[in-house]
């Protein structure tokens, strides 16, 4: 006997066709994990771009874990790196610190040369020493520069100082402005020996030595150091950003924000989040890097987006990275951060900023500006794979001396014997 399906049994038959192959899709679709950190909005436009590129390749799942940058990114990532319970990509900052775990794309990637023209530079510093890899690339170019506050300098009736401007003259002038304005604070400064270290060049810091060993002794770096511990001691800087208060400490930022500072030391990444939340509270600018004897720099550095060594997944984090850094996909994540360009090609043609504000865009120009400007040194301390050692040495020893628990020559010491140290224990 014949038995004849009725038209009512193709409905149960299609669904559950759909059923199983919406079940084999999902065991053939591959999840990665990215450990991210925000400095403004560029989280959610990452998102978006990855929406778009899941929808275009079903087979790959992007998921973003977004951590604090301190103890996410600076603190916790470096241990599940080292036991080998990272994620399958990360924006990291410790770019020679961290090099030894992450991933080559280069055998993954269809055009490796387009990463070389386009990423080159950059690639040095992500790279073990020796190495031809390509393990990421700069999610933003970062320069450090100072923002000033121009209402403050318009009600106080003092001109913002124009061409090659000392740091003394700097502290000079904002001191004037804070007094007219009843300002609490002239300056504030990033607590980072990397933000101390463009300043510290300016003033003849050669951080190294003939040998290009660590060497911080040197009348440059004194006589920055000195500068800010006078800063400190006069109530020219906001003690609590580097001294803190009952084992805290305060993000410059917030103070500049705030309408508190006159002169916030800090840098490009900062302008995407002026941008939304001083909004039409005052008028806001980034000024050149001031100057010292010797250079009138800043310090180059920058996030990458990195693949991870140990991901199970190498050729889809390739597939992830390709579609990030296309010219196009990656013209628009700059666009829509406000941040420099890590990209030869973007930074020679010019990314159309999306913002209303004029501030924002002068600023992102002004920052552009100081690339060229930026002293060899600082550019050879970015790429030293240690340098993490000697910002944070800069950074620790420098607050004791603001606090009396130090001398500024036993401060000096103490951080030449803490980046020796912590050199010697990580090439064990």
């Amino acid at each position: 006997m014949t038995t004849t399906r009725t038209p009512r049994a193709w409905p149960r038959l299609l669904f559950a066709f759909a059923a199983l192959f919406t079940l084999a899709t999902a065991a053939a679709q591959v999840e990665l994990r990215m450990t991210w950190y925000d400095d403004g909005s560029e989280g959610q436009v990452l998102r978006d771009l990855l929406d778009r590129f899941e929808a275009e390749n079903p087979d790959v799942r992007v998921v973003i874990d977004t951590v604090p940058y301190a103890s996410g990114i600076l603190q916790s990532l470096p241990l599940q790196l080292a036991s080998g319970e990272g994620p399958d990509l990360a924006r990291v900052t410790d770019l020679g610190g961290l090099s030894e775990y992450f991933l080559d794309l280069r055998p993954h990637l269809s055009d490796p040369d387009y990463w070389e023209e386009n990423f080159g530079p950059f690639l040095n510093w992500m790279r073990p020493a020796g190495s031809d890899a390509i393990p990421g690339f700069m999610t933003q170019l970062t320069v450090t520069g100072p923002f000033v506050n121009r209402t403050l300098f318009d009600q106080a009736g003092v001109e913002v100082p124009a061409g090659d401007t000392t740091w003394e003259e700097w502290a000079e002038v904002t001191r004037q402005v804070a007094e007219a304005t009843g300002t609490p604070y002239a300056m504030v400064m990033d607590r980072t020996g990397h933000r101390l270290a463009g300043p510290a060049i300016s003033y003849g810091a050669r951080v190294f030595d003939e040998n290009g060993d660590v060497a911080i002794d040197d009348e440059g770096m004194r006589r920055m150091m000195q500068l800010m511990v006078d800063w400190h001691a006069d109530g020219t800087m906001n003690p609590d950003v580097w001294i803190g208060s009952q084992g805290t400490y305060a993000a410059g930022n917030e103070f500049f924000v705030n309408g508190q500072v006159v002169l916030y030391m800090s840098g490009s990444w900062q302008v995407g989040q002026f941008d939304q939340l001083i909004g039409d509270a005052f008028d806001w600018q980034v000024v050149p890097n001031p100057c010292g004897p010797a250079a009138c720099t800043g310090m180059p550095g920058g996030a990458a987006l990195v693949g991870i060594a140990d991901t199970e997944h190498p050729a889809e984090v390739a597939r992830v990275m390709e579609y990030l850094t296309s010219e196009e996909v990656l013209a628009e994540f700059y666009a829509r951060t406000l941040f420099i360009p890590g990209h030869l090609g973007l930074a020679e043609s010019g990314v159309d900023y999306v913002s209303d504000s004029q501030a924002a865009v002068d600023a992102l120009n002004v920052f552009a500006a100081q690339v060229g400007r930026l002293d060899p040194i600082a550019y050879d301390l970015q790429a030293y794979t240690y340098n993490r050692f000697v910002f944070d040495a800069m950074r620790d020893r420098l607050t004791q001396v603001f606090v009396g628990e130090l001398t500024l020559d036993e401060a000096i010491e103490r951080m030449q014997q803490d980046v020796d140290a912590a050199i010697a224990e990580a090439q064990q």
